[in-house]
């Protein structure tokens, strides 16, 4: 009888030996987290990277479990946001704004096994990413639209802080608009602020009342399109699209979905093979760029010029900064023949022929 009992005692103790190890070594989620300079309701920027958060969730599902802190200033507070989600164990940290990127560069060096990626900035390290949007493709595109449909020739920009990537965007549309009309002029006013709704109107109203009939804008709220609606002018939105701020006013935007590449990366970690010292650009062909819906009230025939210079972007053929191109000093920039490298765009501090004034030191 003692030899049955330990018999079957023998056997469940051995069957729970071979069941703990196989729920003990069950494979956790990765944590992945998401810093945001504005909150998720911002109607731009961060709202639209939250978007693409979800839908990394939605495709990942248990393998994966995100995080996110919104509202993190460009100051030192952000190297302790990055450090704490670090402590946390999260394996995989995406830093969704440009002036994170010496903070970054820090918390990365104490935390060798954790991988971050950094958007639209220019330092990489063996556990540091750098990904951006091929803005210059929407921007010249949204200068296509505004070049034909404007009446007085003068264009606005709103700038947010005079950085590469900014000044990049407000050359492009320049481009863009000179592309079909060499007549235009462009107007810029730096806020020095990603997100100040205030800010952004006054600064919209006052390219307005200079004769600007189409602003184009590169900060995150949607006061510029509430502008022009007021005023019966052209404005088009960034990052998100705002039309629903302005129906008549809006005619098209630059707008992006990160999911496909959050997705990719993130792929990436949970198979081993992701690597650092990576900086990858992705546009419209790869659909990280995504234009807004072209106002109803755009002529057919501007709508056609749009959609050629829009597949001729896709298809590699166009490239918006392809020479010749001169600075607003007359000094040759890029030869004919010739195009602008990408590594250049992390160092850009000039305006295009037709942008009025200065860069901002």
């Amino acid at each position: 009888m003692r030899l049955r009992i330990w018999n079957v005692l023998r056997a469940s103790a051995t069957a729970l030996a071979v069941a703990l190890p196989a729920a003990s070594f069950a494979a956790e989620p990765l944590k992945v987290a998401f810093v945001y300079l504005g909150p998720v309701t911002d109607g731009g920027w961060t709202q639209m990277h939250d978007v693409a958060r979800k839908k990394l969730e939605a495709a990942m599902g248990s393998a994966i479990k995100t995080t996110f802190v919104e509202n993190v200033p460009e100051t030192a507070d952000s190297e302790r946001v990055f450090r704490q989600l670090a402590a946390d164990g999260n394996k995989l940290i995406f830093a969704t704004s440009f002036g994170y990127m010496e903070p970054l560069q820090k918390v990365a060096k104490l935390f060798p096994d954790v991988k971050f990626e950094h958007v639209n900035g220019f330092k990489t390290a063996p556990n540091i990413v750098v990904y951006e949007p091929r803005f210059e493709e929407g921007f010249y595109l949204i200068g296509v639209l505004a070049g034909q449909m404007t009446k007085s020739n003068t264009l606005g920009f709103i700038g947010s802080f005079p950085i590469p990537s900014v000044i990049r965007n407000v050359d492009s549309m320049t481009l863009g608009a000179q592309s079909v009309n060499p007549k235009v002029k462009m107007k810029p006013i730096w806020v020095n602020t990603w997100y100040d709704p205030g800010k952004e109107r006054q600064a919209a109203d006052t390219l307005i009342a200079q004769g600007a009939d189409a602003v184009g804008q590169n900060t995150d709220s949607p006061a510029s399109i509430q502008a022009a609606q007021e005023k019966g002018t052209y404005a088009f939105s960034i990052d998100a699209d705002m039309s629903s701020f302005g129906k008549k006013a809006q005619l098209s935007g630059t707008t992006e979905d990160w999911s496909g590449y959050y997705i990719a990366e993130t792929k990436k970690v949970i198979d081993g093979s992701w690597t650092g010292n990576r900086h990858t650009r992705w546009g419209l062909k790869e659909g990280l760029v995504v234009m807004a819906p072209l106002n109803p009230d755009i002529p057919p025939a501007a709508v056609k010029v749009f959609e050629e210079k829009k597949a001729k972007l896709i298809s590699g053929e166009l490239n918006p900064f392809a020479g010749p191109i001169k600075d607003n000093s007359g000094k040759e920039m890029v030869a004919a023949g010739g195009a602008m490298p990408d590594a250049t765009f992390s160092s850009l501090n000039w305006y295009v022929d037709g942008i009025e004034g200065s860069v901002p030191k």
